[in-house]
């Protein structure tokens, strides 16, 4: 292929060179955006102002690690960046590619910069599957400026990418589209008459819109390809019209519609039958509004942080495990995704419905709290402060502290706090009994002490 053929175009242009335009190709990939305008969610990364924007736009790219779930724009970022760097753009895959095709690339691209001092910009998709030799080959021309490299995966790269690349690697995470960032795609793809399917007489409606946007859970190329299909396979009407309608979007993705609206009423009276089944020891009514929520492609860490809180408020001290198996079920589901999540936030939700229930460390922190929003300010007893900074002595900081393990039972009377205040009311659920006796039993000696005035 010429060596102007791709993304020769300057950074003021339209649309790159290497833009499909086929109507063979995948909606998806015609579809594909041209420039920083036209890419569509990743604000976090790309507004204005931010980092990578400014070394995209000011050409200080070397080194970048892109990381995300499918269909964020990994790849299309890549070629916005070669288009605007106006590098040659090179792709290669961390399944099919080998050593020698790597080698035949790396040399390729310092011929380049050699002969027409052109970057190249190597982008390597799924780059998590090339094992340590593969890419330790790609260290010293990274390192040396050689090629410009952009890797994409769906892993985190600080575990399944080799450290020294990581260290010579800027890394970005890129989310999940938005509902919103969808419904911009997939009425440009509507409007759109070269790349699109504009050249259509297509009657889509909102609601199947909504829907396809919903359900592709944060997936451009899924939403995309899901209209493609609509358009494809839906037969005209008595008017010649291809009319999508919301049975039509449920059969393409397929994937029901439910009444849930991803950022409305629906998705925040469903999270709150579900806390509210929880609080309540309904395990069934949980699963239930648990399994509405995973059907409508919710996110999957507004579940379990959902869990985390109710963990804490509604079960505490009664069963401290429930906060254990809830974060472990939110670090298990951001590391495998839907639709295996789904096992992981079940096991929790079930185990938090059935535990003892006792909100009393919420009791304890609300009231604590309220007495430091509005009484008086305690100022720490001077046998509790640092007597470990030169000076502090001669403060008489830190002395007369008792030291609880040189104690029978490590434990020994001694006032922490100055004045007598109680926020702390153990309930006899669960675990929290045993708690209730130690606590108890602790408070009866510090009034023994205090009655006999030592």
């Amino acid at each position: 292929m010429p060596e102007g053929d791709l993304f020769s175009k300057k950074i003021g242009s339209s649309k790159p060179e290497n833009a499909v335009n086929t109507q063979k190709a995948p909606l998806a990939a015609r579809m594909r955006p041209c420039s920083l305008d036209e890419y569509s969610g990743q604000q976090h990364i790309l507004k204005s102002g931010m980092l990578l924007r400014r070394a995209i736009e000011s050409d200080r790219i070397q080194s970048l690690i892109f990381y995300g779930p499918p269909g964020t724009g990994k790849t299309s970022l890549a070629q916005i960046i070669a288009n605007y760097t106006e590098s040659k753009f090179v792709r290669l895959s961390g399944v099919e590619s080998n050593v020698a095709e790597m080698r035949t690339v790396l040399s390729g691209a310092a011929n380049r910069l050699e002969n027409t001092g052109r970057p190249t910009l190597l982008f390597i998709d799924e780059i998590h599957r090339f094992n340590k030799s593969q890419q330790d080959v790609l260290l010293p021309d990274v390192e040396g400026g050689t090629i410009r490299l952009v890797g994409a995966t769906t892993h985190n790269p600080f575990f399944f990418v080799n450290s020294p690349l990581v260290s010579r690697s800027q890394i970005f995470e890129l989310n999940p589209l938005s509902e919103a960032d969808i419904l911009t795609l997939l009425k440009r793809s509507l409007s759109d008459e070269e790349r699109g399917l504009g050249h259509l007489n297509m009657k889509v409606s909102d609601e199947a819109l909504q829907h396809l946007a919903l359900v592709s859970d944060g997936d451009a190329r899924k939403a995309l390809n899901s209209l493609e299909i609509a358009a494809l396979t839906t037969p005209h009407d008595s008017e010649g019209a291809i009319e999508v309608t919301i049975e039509v979007a449920e059969q393409c993705i397929q994937k029901k519609a439910v009444v849930y609206d991803g950022d409305g009423d629906q998705h925040y009276d469903t999270i709150s039958a579900f806390i509210k089944s929880i609080r309540g020891s309904d395990p069934d009514a949980a699963l239930y509004w648990l399994a509405k929520m995973v059907h409508a492609g919710e996110d999957p860490r507004f579940i379990t942080r959902r869990l985390m809180i109710s963990a804490s408020e509604d079960i505490g001290l009664a069963d401290p495990m429930a906060l254990v198996l809830s974060v472990s079920a939110h670090q298990a589901a951001e590391f495998v995704g839907w639709p295996e999540a789904r096992i992981p936030i079940a096991e929790a939700t079930v185990y938090l419905a059935t535990a003892n229930k006792s909100n009393s460390a919420y009791l304890a922190i609300n009231s604590a709290l309220a007495e430091v929003e509005n009484g008086r300010t305690i100022p720490v007893p001077k046998h509790l402060r640092d007597g470990h900074y030169s000076g502090s002595k001669r403060l008489g900081n830190g002395e007369g502290y008792k030291y609880s393990h040189d104690y029978d039972g490590h434990y020994v009377n001694q006032d922490y706090l100055g004045v007598d205040a109680r926020f702390y009311e153990p309930t006899e659920q669960g675990v929290e009994k045993k708690i209730k006796d130690r606590v108890k039993h602790w408070r009866s000696l510090q009034k023994k002490v205090e009655a006999d005035g030592s």
